[in-house]
């Protein structure tokens, strides 16, 4: 029924973030969803291996940047994950 990888309440408040901005540093995602740096690690991994995002490593100056895209597949899949929740409420 409902997108297990979204159905999960850091990812699906990560991904309305991402939709809401198309792209956020690592950083600000951390204090924005309150957990830990693995924590959020974790649950990016998931997401990118579906594609729902993109990972982007670079450097600003001598420092690491990792900033983090929503992808089209993202936005398609909260897309109808939205819709589902929505037609589970209007029913039950």
């Amino acid at each position: 029924m409902f997108d297990q990888l979204l159905h999960q309440t850091v990812r699906s408040k990560l991904i309305s973030l991402l939709i809401s901005n198309d792209e956020l540093p690592f950083r600000a995602l951390k204090e924005m969803l309150d957990v830990t740096d693995g924590n959020l690690a974790s649950h990016l991994a998931k997401l990118e291996e579906a594609e729902y995002v993109k990972i982007e490593k670079s450097f600003e100056g001598k420092r690491p940047k990792t900033v983090v895209h929503i992808t089209d597949i993202g936005k398609a899949a909260f897309k109808n994950y939205i819709e589902e929740l929505k037609k589970f409420i209007e029913e039950n």
